[in-house]
């Protein structure tokens, strides 16, 4: 008999379902099972006299051991799962559990050591099913606006952006590195004629870094596109995608969200805030924040969590995009007005997830550029995507990973990513 997944059941219709056990009772004449697959879970109940085969079938089997039970639901008011329950006729166990290394109250690392099993609660697997909603809505949006997806290598012959903290790899007779982003080839693809493209997809840091949000692997969504006037045009496309994701995802699951991690999806309004990093040191002070030297470079990490209390006190608004960077803290390709960067930083809810900007997209200025960071010869590939003409154009890359923890309000990225990579962890 095919399978059905718990929320198809229907009434009085004979089936099969397959799944986890997720608790057992053994009651003297009566033993109850609950079933869970990825759609939901039923008590199945098992009368002993009536069904011995089953009981014997049990024996020794404990939770999160795997079953087949072929049967029918029927409704009853005395369960308290949405008021059903399944009645089986015959059950095969398809893997006995042995008892589990771990348990729910478990600290990270021990629970990333058999996170195979820690995936396993209704909790972690709400994260992945919120993800992968924000994630589908954010292709559907960008698919519907002309943008082609594309996969550019994570195998690259030159260490991309600034050079540093790149993973190099041993590549049959000569190096090569592992992507910092797919930020040359999304260009590329601009040199191509493509025009708008996107991407999803893994990213490597080798950075030494044990914060909260910081690993050394992690999901990125990449946007590029062309015939743009200015880095304005990233932003408003910025704000149009995240508004659209935020909005799907508030529709979906934005009660369960709220009830099991106590947060609410807010879908922000356009237009998100802009202030000038200048700007923004002028305004936290007077929350009582020391400015140094090197604030005038870039944003601290103290610096952005109070981004969002003056976003937050002055515009009501979760996110704020920051700009007017100085050059020496932007990537060689971001475009100059002015000796100024045309790009920014979107904070949301005090965590930078966003750097986007226009491109520089004329062959000598951009070589001057790389040349003056002394980059010439090691981007020399990426450079002569620009001899044979370019359009204007620009992007910015999103962090997955640090999206969905801030989304639902989990203190560590190590809980949103499906495997965590970071300087003391390469396994499982």
């Amino acid at each position: 008999m095919n399978r059905v997944l718990i929320n198809e059941l229907e009434f009085n219709k004979p089936c099969t379902i397959k799944g986890w056990i997720e608790k057992i009772r053994d009651s003297k004449y009566m033993i109850f099972l609950v079933v869970k697959d990825i759609t939901g879970k039923i008590q199945v109940t098992i009368e002993k006299e009536k069904m011995p085969q089953i009981v014997e079938s049990l024996k020794g089997v404990i939770a999160h051991s795997v079953v087949s039970v072929t049967g029918t639901a029927v409704k009853s008011e005395y369960v308290k799962m949405g008021g059903q329950e399944f009645i089986p006729t015959s059950l095969e166990v398809l893997s006995v559990a042995e008892a589990l290394p771990i348990m729910d109250d478990a600290n990270i690392d021990n629970k990333l050591d058999y996170r195979w099993i820690d995936l396993r609660s209704d909790r972690n697997t709400l994260i992945f099913k919120v993800q992968s909603c924000f994630t589908n809505a954010m292709r559907e949006f960008l698919v519907k606006n002309n943008f082609i997806e594309i996969h550019t290598p994570k195998l690259i012959g030159a260490a991309s952006e600034s050079g540093a903290d790149v993973f190099e790899v041993k590549y049959f007779d000569r190096k090569a590195y592992l992507a910092q982003s797919p930020q040359f080839y999304k260009q590329m693809a601009m040199a191509a004629g493509f025009e708008r493209i996107f991407e999803s997809g893994p990213v490597f840091r080798a950075e030494q870094s044990y914060t909260n949000r910081h690993s050394t692997e992690f999901s990125g969504f990449d946007v590029e596109f062309s015939y743009i006037d200015s880095f304005e045009d990233v932003m408003n496309l910025e704000e149009d995608l995240l508004i659209y994701a935020l909005q799907k995802t508030k529709n979906e699951y934005g009660e369960i969200v709220k009830e099991v991690f106590g947060t609410e999806i807010v879908v922000p309004k356009k237009p998100f805030p802009r202030m000038t990093l200048k700007q923004v040191y002028s305004e936290i002070v007077k929350y009582g924040y020391q400015e140094t030297e090197e604030d005038k470079l870039d944003l601290s990490t103290e610096a952005e969590k109070l981004v969002y209390k003056l976003s937050m006190d002055k515009f009501g608004h979760e996110f704020m995009f920051i700009t007017d960077y100085p050059k020496d803290k932007r990537a060689f390709y971001h475009m100059r007005k002015n000796g100024v960067p045309q790009g920014y930083d979107l904070i949301w809810r005090g965590v930078e997830i966003t750097t986007g900007a226009q491109r520089e997209h004329r062959y000598d200025k951009l070589k001057a550029q790389a040349d003056e960071k002394g980059l010439g010869e090691d981007v020399k590939f990426y450079l002569d995507f620009f001899k044979y003409g370019c359009p204007p154009h620009g992007g910015f890359g999103l962090g997955l990973d640090r999206i969905t923890m801030l989304l639902l309000n989990i203190p560590t990225i190590k809980e949103v990513e499906f495997i965590f990579r970071g300087p003391n962890r390469i396994t499982p």
